[in-house]
């Protein structure tokens, strides 16, 4: 199986000084997933979880929901001319039942380690509805539940304050390599449940919600997720799709994600470093202790 980092020599130079060395980088290579057998998508990702990887994309495209809708996960083709697997091709087989997506040029998906959108007939083809609708947790009621309803997630500004710390902290291959993204999922009150790395900011999050998929634990009702990066209209949608009230990230949000966030009533942070941060949707699960007004 493909390694998570590689060692390539390169020439450093250090104020005029100039000096040659192994270097640890991150690795990508392309992942195929096909579907029940034929091509479905084919990703730029760092070898690792590609089971939990291919579940997730298929949870943000609207086709699994559920463990018991998935069958099985292998690995297949790819071989080299001496006979190894490159294991960079895996084949997902659908539950009995569970109803197989018209597969066509359309939604045959190349996406890229950048932006998992590429290919994409048109935005209304990603705008795809979702099972556990959050606006629905933005009332009061009982305690969330599987059904994604109930009582909203609320938290505290001081606690998404800290967790781009949290999130950096726990990045063990990033301390090798600088080189990869970040997707964390946290409690609203700070713990950090389960993270994942990746070259493509769009495969860390696949990577943890393919990881809650096969546990049996969507929708992510009570969570946050945590990026170590932009906030992508993607990134927006699989949040919304895995049923995460909250998406906070280090850096901007784009137009479309301020958009569907609006729309779907994900609350959305961004610009989240120290104790600033700006809240573009979905405020009213956050601990304000301020009146919010202006335009």
């Amino acid at each position: 199986m493909g390694r998570v980092t590689e060692r390539r020599r390169v020439i450093r130079i250090r104020d005029g000084a100039v000096s040659t060395r192994p270097d640890t980088l991150v690795a990508e290579e392309p992942l195929e997933i096909r579907l029940n057998g034929k091509p479905l998508a084919i990703t730029m990702r760092t070898p690792g979880d590609d089971f939990a990887l291919a579940a997730g994309f298929l949870v943000s495209e609207g086709v699994l929901g559920r463990a018991d809708e998935l069958a099985n996960i292998v690995y297949c083709a790819g071989a080299t001319e001496d006979g190894s697997n490159t294991y960079n091709v895996v084949d997902v087989t659908l539950a009995p039942g569970v109803p197989v997506p018209d597969i066509t040029l359309e939604r045959n998906v190349y996406t890229t380690s950048s932006c998992g959108l590429c290919g994409k007939a048109s935005l209304d083809a990603v705008r795809t509805t979702a099972r556990w609708p959050l606006a629905d947790g933005l009332g009061d009621g009982a305690d969330g539940g599987a059904d994604g309803g109930g009582s909203p997630v609320r938290i505290e500004p001081e606690t998404l304050s800290v967790l781009p710390d949290r999130l950096r902290a726990a990045q063990r291959v990033f301390d090798r390599t600088g080189g990869l993204h970040a997707a964390g999922l946290f409690t609203p009150d700070g713990e950090l449940l389960d993270l994942r790395e990746d070259v493509g900011r769009h495969n860390a999050v696949d990577k943890l919600v393919g990881r809650a998929l096969q546990q049996g634990l969507l929708p992510l009702s009570g969570s946050v997720l945590m990026v170590s990066g932009r906030a992508s209209f993607e990134l927006a949608q699989k949040a919304v799709m895995a049923g995460i009230p909250v998406l906070a990230a280090v850096s901007a949000p784009s137009s479309l994600a301020v958009d569907l966030a609006a729309e779907t009533g994900l609350t959305l942070v961004g610009f989240l470093r120290g104790t600033s941060m700006n809240v573009y949707a979905g405020e009213q699960r956050l601990a304000l202790r301020t009146a919010v007004g202006g335009t």
